[in-house]
């Protein structure tokens, strides 16, 4: 159970060679709450995720928790960043320890995958299917939120709407960050819509 919290972000800014994607950001996100960033592509959504992940670093501004929450947050990259000899289970399994057994997670990834491809390499997966397999890693593995880039990119129709049910069954009192450019995943997530950097 994760109790309230608030992500603070105030004066937060970033440039590349000299050109700034944004200069003075302030966002508060409330945990329990879906916030779908949105934007064109290149104005900083991948950015604001690693530096609250903390891969990378501001030029300015602060980042706080009030008041500060157990756990961290976790992350679906625009890449699945998955370990291709793995399956799908044992991926689960990397993250989430000794917190579920390998049939909870097998069950679980039932929920998202074929069965039968659940003790399979992940290299042997669809695309579509490995991007399942990120985005229930993510859900499971022990968080206070869950930052998700781009994560519905490559699913069809009927799987999209199978995995943002997933995903709204699971998220639980966490926080959810998802950077979309679908206003009709807004909708369907019921999230907040923003536009942090126009």
């Amino acid at each position: 159970m994760v109790l309230p919290f608030q992500l603070v972000i105030r004066n937060l800014s970033k440039s590349y060679g000299g050109l700034p994607l944004w200069d003075g950001l302030d966002l508060t996100l409330v945990s329990g709450r879906a916030y779908c960033l949105m934007g064109a592509s290149g104005i900083g959504k991948t950015t604001l995720f690693r530096i609250l992940l903390g891969l990378e670093k501001p030029d300015e501004g602060t980042i706080c928790y009030r008041p500060m929450p157990k756990g961290r947050l976790t992350a679906v990259f625009q890449e699945d960043r998955l370990c291709e000899s793995f399956s799908p289970l044992e991926n689960v399994s990397l993250v989430v320890g000794k917190a579920m057994g390998r049939e909870e997670i097998a069950r679980e990834l039932s929920c998202l995958l074929p069965l039968e491809s659940v003790a399979r390499p992940v290299s042997t997966l669809s695309g579509g299917m490995r991007r399942r397999v990120a985005i229930a890693r993510s859900l499971l593995a022990p968080s206070c939120g869950i930052l998700m880039d781009e994560p519905f990119t490559g699913l069809d129709e009927e799987t999209r709407r199978q995995v943002i049910g997933y995903v709204k069954r699971k998220i639980g009192g966490r926080l959810l960050v998802v950077a979309t450019h679908q206003e009709e995943e807004v909708k369907e997530l019921g999230g907040e819509r923003i536009l942090p950097f126009m």
